[in-house]
């Protein structure tokens, strides 16, 4: 963890993604004394994705590393400082209005502001079937741009034909030599866009309306995996090399304890203008109940609250 310069901030905002990062260079770029708390990657999820190719300003596409790394570089220029540090919680006294600065307890310490934007992004879902936990990071993944390299000319498995099933597929087929999609329900829900890509592979196979029960192994690394069809209930082995899971995302809110009103999922709750139920908190990004997940909708979340939280902290009473 690296050492933060000050101990009290007018914004804080935890996660360095897409949201988190727009949000900090409007911020610091207002004159706020502002820092990014973010445990893993700068950038989030979206420094994983291989090709993005619908952010306004690139017509041949841009990596997602390149993309985060050129809007935390811009955060910088104005002086935004982006520490690493986990937030374990923030104190439940912060709904109180007579105290100028909020509290945040994060693994190194404690660290204060005048104003939040929780922007923690989200994290894959886990499936929980037998083998998920046992072969992570031996034959199961849930990056392909992290991993793909390692199935050079091996047959692999992809769960879930939405989006990011078929976006990461297409990254994948770089390096594969087989891919047997597997998918729940009965037909692919990815765009049209990306199944008309997918589809002119001759070495990919849908496994449609079926369920993975089991990924199956050596010990050492994974070499099936058995899936039940969801209309005949016939179950069938499918040998493999590895098992790429994209079966949806939640929110990394767990530290929130129920803090800011959420809902049943998990995702915060907010309203137009980014503000949760908390007093000079506020969300922005994909953890937020926003229905359309996109790095457009995060950075336009992120600035919109950081311009309404440096409006709370310009009216706050001193």
């Amino acid at each position: 963890m690296n050492e933060r310069k000050y101990e009290q901030y007018d914004l804080i905002i935890i996660g360095g993604g897409p949201a988190g990062l727009t949000a900090a260079i409007y911020s610091s770029r207002a004159g706020f004394k502002t820092c990014i708390i973010e445990s893993g990657i700068v950038g989030g999820e979206a420094a994983s994705t291989d090709l993005i190719e619908n952010y306004p300003g690139f017509p041949d596409g841009i990596s997602g590393m390149r993309l985060t790394e050129n809007i935390a570089n811009q955060a910088k220029k104005f002086g935004v400082e982006i520490i690493t540090d986990r937030v374990v919680k923030i104190k439940e006294d912060l709904t109180s209005q007579d105290d100028i600065y909020k509290i945040i307890n994060t693994s190194s310490g404690q660290i204060k502001a005048k104003a939040i934007i929780i922007a923690v992004g989200t994290k894959p879902k886990l499936l929980n079937i037998p083998g998920e936990k046992e072969y992570k990071g031996h034959g199961v993944s849930y990056c392909a741009t992290c991993d793909g390299f390692f199935y050079k000319d091996k047959k692999i498995a992809v769960i879930g034909c939405g989006n990011s099933g078929i976006q990461e597929g297409l990254f994948l087929l770089r390096f594969v030599k087989q891919i047997e999609f597997v998918e729940f329900l009965p037909k692919p829900t990815a765009e049209k866009v990306l199944l008309d890509k997918i589809k002119k592979y001759e070495n990919v196979n849908f496994n449609l309306n079926s369920s993975l029960l089991s990924i199956e192994g050596n010990g050492k690394s994974v070499t099936h995996i058995k899936i039940k069809n969801n209309k005949t209930g016939k179950i069938k082995e499918i040998k493999i090399s590895g098992v790429f899971i994209y079966v949806g995302l939640k929110p990394n809110t767990e530290f929130l304890e129920g803090f800011v009103q959420s809902d049943k999922d998990g995702y915060v709750i907010i309203d137009q203008n980014q503000k949760t139920n908390v007093q000079g908190v506020f969300a922005a990004g994909d953890a937020t109940i926003d229905t359309v997940k996109q790095i457009t909708t995060a950075v336009g979340s992120g600035a919109r609250a950081a311009i309404n939280a440096g409006h709370y902290i310009e009216n706050m009473k001193f």
